[in-house]
């Protein structure tokens, strides 16, 4: 048993390896020590590599961190490491503007920075719109200034580079896998009634999306699962809708997909576009997916607030049956879900008409790329004299689950949005709020950001129009 993946343009066949391997030990091991491990939960992106995807009919790259990918994720893909950039012996822009401008120093985060800025040219970027794909890139020598005078200085990447010219054609397409390494399996079905099949053989199995969350336990805490699922195969959770009725995202599009198709639809749900920057970074955002998120059912996680106040549902789907639930029904408890064996989230679906004002906050000890402390997703409909007609207020980081605060939003329902309703609230949530308390925050220190982040949001909308 065995499988293919082409790096560096050449093909390579993988006969064995050790459980838990990575793609990133993978291309070391082989000669291409371009890409570095820093901190092995994508945090760093000393480990950045391409890889290419399907856009339209033909090709995109995609800067993602190696490190969280497992190395039988990766069967079938086509990757480019910092290693093959320079063209016939030539650096590529990226490579001759950091070395021009003094942007490596002791060189380790180098390679990821170049490769997020290969990334981001690749995709039309230049000068500061590449800025935005660095996000995700930490240098240790605090070398910033040469690295942004880097990247200020690129132009659109020139049709005659060779990774430019593959994008022509399409991506190699994901095969059926069944790769055992030890005692640890990975499969991955392309088809809905393989995927179930391999669900009856293997009740232990454990479903994968992007594995941004699993491979942090896998790396770090040396988790492992007799058996993973790969859901990347199956078309099915990978639909987009938008109709009359609300809109439908498929819940295993990464979320940086979804913010491209958000971008191609005449009205989006708001607060979305502006809540990407507040997940992670851009390396992650191109493996994680919106269901991985939800089914995590972390009580910071990011994307539950702001689903929770755009009245979101999930599609949930088994062998027997296909079901509906709202989000607000779907986590149970610290880590639970409604989720039953063998059931996976397949789309969530999100009702139209959409509420006029929405706000995402998010508190954390960095201002991006950070574990929330606190997180305030927050809609608003007002009426006649500024009167609440619609509010849902939904909070990350004060109990065990995500939560909607239903309290708040009724002892404001039908009251001016004014200041002295606003005060009455925040009693409402020192009585309704048991916040957790851990090394992050304690739980004085997180009521208190959850009641001056519902004043944010009233500051920030009193003089909006209805």
């Amino acid at each position: 048993m065995s499988f293919s993946l082409s790096i560096n343009g050449g093909q390579r066949i993988v006969k064995s390896s050790e459980p838990g391997e990575t793609l990133l030990e993978y291309v070391r091991s082989i000669g291409f020590t371009g890409a570095k491990e820093g901190c092995a939960e994508g945090e760093c992106g000393a480990c950045s590599v391409l890889w290419i995807e399907e856009k339209d009919e033909n090709s995109r790259l995609r800067a993602i961190p190696s490190c969280l990918v497992p190395l039988a994720a990766a069967a079938n893909r086509e990757i480019y490491t910092v290693d093959a950039l320079a063209d016939q012996g030539r650096l590529c822009q990226a490579q001759r503007a950091i070395v021009e401008e003094g942007g490596s120093q002791c060189g380790y985060c180098t390679p990821g920075f170049v490769v997020s800025l290969f990334a981001a040219q690749s995709d039309r970027k230049d000068g500061s719109a590449a800025l935005e794909a660095l996000s995700g890139n930490l240098c240790r020598c605090t070398g910033y200034r040469p690295i942004r005078a880097a990247a200020q200085r690129l132009p659109l990447l020139g049709e005659d580079h060779f990774l430019i010219r593959r994008l022509a054609s399409p991506p190699p397409r994901l095969g059926p896998l069944s790769w055992s390494s030890g005692s640890e399996r990975f499969l991955r079905p392309t088809r809905l009634e393989t995927l179930w099949e391999m669900a009856a053989r293997s009740p232990e199995g454990r479903w994968a999306a992007g594995m941004t969350d699993l491979s942090v336990e896998r790396n770090l805490r040396f988790q492992r699962s007799p058996c993973w699922i790969s859901l990347e195969g199956i078309p099915e959770l990978r639909r987009f809708r938008d109709g009359a009725q609300g809109i439908e995202i498929g819940a295993g599009l990464s979320l940086r997909e979804l913010e491209e198709r958000l971008g191609e639809i005449r009205n989006p749900p708001p607060g979305l576009q502006e809540w990407f920057p507040h997940f992670a970074s851009p390396l992650i955002r191109n493996r994680a997916s919106l269901g991985g998120n939800l089914a995590t059912a972390s009580p910071v996680g990011d994307a539950a607030p702001l689903l929770l106040v755009l009245d979101a549902r999930l599609v949930l789907l088994s062998r027997e049956e296909s079901r509906e639930v709202s989000l607000s029904a779907f986590f149970l408890g610290y880590r639970k879900t409604a989720l039953r064996p063998g059931e996976l989230i397949v789309s969530i679906r999100i009702p139209k008409p959409y509420p006029s004002i929405v706000r995402f906050y998010k508190v954390a000890k960095r201002q991006s790329d950070d574990i929330t402390i606190v997180s305030l997703g927050a809609a608003l409909d007002l009426g006649p004299a500024r009167r609440v007609r619609l509010l849902r207020l939904a909070f990350g980081g004060v109990a065990d689950r995500p939560l909607r605060l239903k309290a708040a939003e009724e002892a404001l329902m039908d009251q001016p949005w004014e200041l002295p309703a606003i005060e009455r609230a925040r009693l409402v949530l020192q009585e309704s709020l048991s916040p957790i308390d851990d090394h992050r925050g304690s739980a004085a220190y997180r009521l208190a950001v959850a009641q001056n982040l519902l004043e944010k949001f009233h500051w920030q909308t009193r003089f909006l129009p209805n």
